[in-house]
């Protein structure tokens, strides 16, 4: 099988729906072994099943490898040796192999109906014994052949399984044997003349030159048929070697099952739309079975590329946590270089999302308080609702807020603070916390205290920015305005 030189990996989705953060982690892991030995990655996508592919879905998967940072080496876009990379485009490619493979012996007609398959399982499921194919079909004279095209029986073409136990060296889990009588022969091209993927597959990564295939494991079971395949393209001249094989772990939802395409946590769109990096998401995901050093979680994708050997990927299933995803995503907004931050949250500071008028929106103010908000949210979508009070011509009041705020003798201490800070120098934040601390002190309160009921009214929230920071950019007026409002509504 093949080593670690000349690296040619792929990652080969199908155009199906919102590509799915499993996809994700098994695109990085391939993108960091090709580049970790300088070796070639081949994006490919496998567009056979015309009844679930679709050109949107096509679409979505390039927009989501640029988003993601991924570049490659051949495929959609770039071109490459071994064109076309949609397997759409491929079908002759598919038929002539599969002759090619009937002329050799290698794979051969099957006439079973599919009653009669169902029929040959229930008596072997009955009488203890293995319910895979059966083998009727393997050794079918030229006469018996002759007989069922008579009767109008339509064929598939199975391929024709070794009689030997298959070993191989998995990248990830070790050496693993399967007994023959545990891998039956297999359809690989339909009764209407359509290949399988079982056939598509391995032909494209022979062609390729495919060396290491990185996949997931839940296709592990298929490995044993794949490779005595490839040793019959081997024997016909198609293929050169047999790749080496690497199985990564299941990525896990709630309550420790595979998180599937149906999991609301699963859609890499979900984390586009909430603001996540790409840098954060991939940090996370590439945790999802692997790691840099056991204490360091947060590392750049270059780190990772140098680092990145998938030797080193553990077996066991990755629980996907979101509050560590978000927690990561959060160390990498705080890596960004303000400027770089600013311009990544430009999306939700207008419409749909932003509330205000775009004409409201002030960039010297943002520009002021982007520094402060980079310390404070774990992804972008949440600076809307952080920074809105800078410029909605009043705040919202999260009425939840406002109650736990306003307690009793709130109006007294308001009253002062607004004294204090109507006295104070608006060009120091250090000046504003001393003013409400003044306030707080005259009325037996700390500061934590005294600043809640500032907050809600300057705000409309408990929680938030730097408090003082935020008067400071929001100015004077406008703050002293807000206090008096708030003290209106408390006396109404």
């Amino acid at each position: 099988m093949a080593n670690a030189t000349n690296v040619r990996v792929r990652f080969c989705p199908s155009p199906t729906g919102n590509p799915h953060v499993g996809l994700v982690r098994t695109a990085l892991f391939n993108w960091a072994y090709a580049r970790h030995h300088g070796g070639t990655l081949v994006f490919r996508i496998e567009d056979t099943d015309a009844a679930r592919d679709s050109e949107e879905s096509y679409e979505q998967l390039l927009d989501s490898m640029r988003w993601l940072g991924f570049d490659w080496d051949e495929g959609p876009e770039v071109g490459g040796p071994h064109a076309p990379y949609r397997q759409s485009q491929r079908m002759d490619i598919y038929r002539d192999i599969a002759e090619k493979l009937l002329a050799g012996g290698y794979a051969y007609p099957c006439y079973c109906t599919t009653e009669e398959l169902d029929q040959r399982r229930e008596a072997a499921r009955a009488a203890g014994k293995p319910s895979g194919y059966d083998g009727h079909c393997r050794d079918l004279s030229a006469e018996q052949k002759q007989a069922y095209e008579a009767e109008g029986r339509s064929h598939i073409v199975r391929f024709r399984m070794p009689d030997e136990a298959t070993t191989f060296t998995d990248l990830v889990r070790g050496d693993i044997t399967v007994q023959a009588e545990n891998v039956t022969d297999y359809g690989i091209v339909r009764a209407n003349g359509a290949p399988l993927y079982t056939l598509v597959n391995p032909v494209d990564d022979a062609l390729m030159e495919i060396t290491h295939v990185l996949r997931g494991e839940d296709l592990l079971s298929s490995t044993p048929r794949q490779i005595a395949l490839y040793k019959a393209l081997i024997a016909l001249g198609v293929a050169k070697e047999i790749p080496a094989f690497g199985h990564l772990p299941y990525v896990m939802g709630e309550g420790n099952k595979k998180l599937s395409k149906r999991d609301p946590q699963a859609s890499l769109n979900v984390y586009r739309e909430r603001g996540f990096l790409p840098e954060g998401l991939l940090n996370y995901l590439s945790l999802l079975g692997w790691s840099l050093s056991a204490d360091q979680d947060i590392f750049t994708a270059d780190e990772m590329i140098a680092a990145f050997d998938v030797a080193d990927v553990n077996p066991n299933p990755a629980r996907f946590d979101l509050k560590k995803c978000e927690a990561i995503n959060a160390d990498h907004i705080r890596l960004l270089d303000v400027k770089d931050f600013a311009e990544r949250c430009a999306p939700w500071l207008k419409a749909p999302f932003a509330p205000w008028a775009p004409e409201s929106f002030d960039q010297d103010k943002w520009d002021a308080i982007a520094p402060h908000a980079q310390t404070r949210i774990k992804v972008l979508s949440e600076i809307t609702d952080n920074v809105d009070f800078l410029f909605l011509p009043e705040p919202v009041f999260d009425e939840a807020s406002w109650t736990k705020a306003m307690k009793e003798g709130s109006d007294a201490l308001l009253r002062t603070a607004r004294e204090k800070l109507a006295a104070a120098d608006w060009s120091s934040a250090e000046s504003l916390k001393e003013a409400v601390l003044a306030a707080g002190e005259a009325h037996g309160l700390k500061l934590g205290k005294a600043q809640a009921p500032v907050r809600v009214a300057v705000t409309g929230r408990t929680v938030g920015l730097p408090l003082f920071e935020s008067l400071e950019i929001l100015g004077k007026d406008v703050t002293l305005a807000r206090v008096d409002a708030a003290l209106a509504k408390l006396t109404a």
